[in-house]
């Protein structure tokens, strides 16, 4: 598995409070984690394994910020 990028900020500085960084970290292996469970649960009931792919990109892709931009 490829470890997790070091965090920035829209500014380009880096995030440096351990505590979120150990947060992100820990939200980002859980969420690898069903995303893959829910990939083998496809591929196991015979959906094509590009479909799949293209399902979970459009997934992220789709994500709202709720925030705006700051």
């Amino acid at each position: 598995m490829s470890t997790w990028p070091k965090w920035l900020k829209d500014d380009g500085s880096v995030v440096s409070c351990t505590e979120k960084v150990k947060v992100m970290q820990e939200n980002l292996d859980e969420i690898r984690q069903m995303v893959q469970d829910a990939f083998e649960d496809g591929i196991l009931m015979e959906v094509a394994e590009s479909q799949m792919r293209e399902a979970l990109h459009r997934m992220v892709d789709e994500l709202a910020n709720p925030y705006g931009k700051r």
